[in-house]
C-alpha cells in the first residue's frame, strides 16, 4: 500500500515546540515531525563525546545511526571504525555513516540539523 502525500504544506517550530527532546550528558537533540519526517537539531557542548555522552545510553561499540545534516555552528569531529577522520563545521553539509565516534571541536558548541538519523538517535 502506497503512504498518502500530504497536499498541504506543515511547518512546525523545533525552538518553541519541537516534538520530544532527548537529553544526554553535555548534548540535547530536539526532535520535530513534518510531512511524518523527524527532523533533529542536536546541540552538543564543548566537551561532548558520542562515546562517552551516548554510548552508555545506547550500549553499541559505536554509533549505528546514519547521519545526512548540516552543521549550523560550531565543529565536530568524527572516527569512523576503520581509524578515518574527518572534520566539519559552520556551513558544511555531512553523511556519516554508520560505525564511528565523534565529538565537539573546540569552545563552541557544535549545532546542527540532521535528516535521517533523529528518530532513533540516543534511544535506549
Amino acid at each position: 500500500m502506497a503512504s498518502q502525500v500530504s497536499t498541504k504544506m506543515e511547518k512546525k517550530s523545533i525552538n518553541n515546540a519541537p516534538d520530544e527532546t532527548r537529553e544526554f550528558e553535555k548534548g540535547k537533540i530536539q526532535i520535530t515531525s513534518v510531512g511524518g519526517e523527524p527532523i533533529g537539531r542536536f546541540v552538543f557542548e564543548p566537551g561532548w563525546k558520542w562515546s562517552t555522552s551516548v554510548k552508555p545510553i545506547v550500549k553499541t561499540d559505536s554509533c549505528q545511526q546514519t547521519h545526512t545534516g548540516y552543521i549550523v555552528s560550531g565543529r565536530m569531529r568524527v572516527r569512523m571504525n576503520d581509524g578515518t577522520e574527518a572534520e566539519a563545521g559552520s556551513g558544511d553539509a555531512i553523511y556519516v555513516p554508520p560505525g564511528h565516534d565523534a565529538w565537539t571541536v573546540g569552545n563552541e558548541p557544535c549545532v546542527g540539523i540532521d535528516f535521517t538519523g533523529a528518530k532513533t538517535y540516543a534511544k535506549k
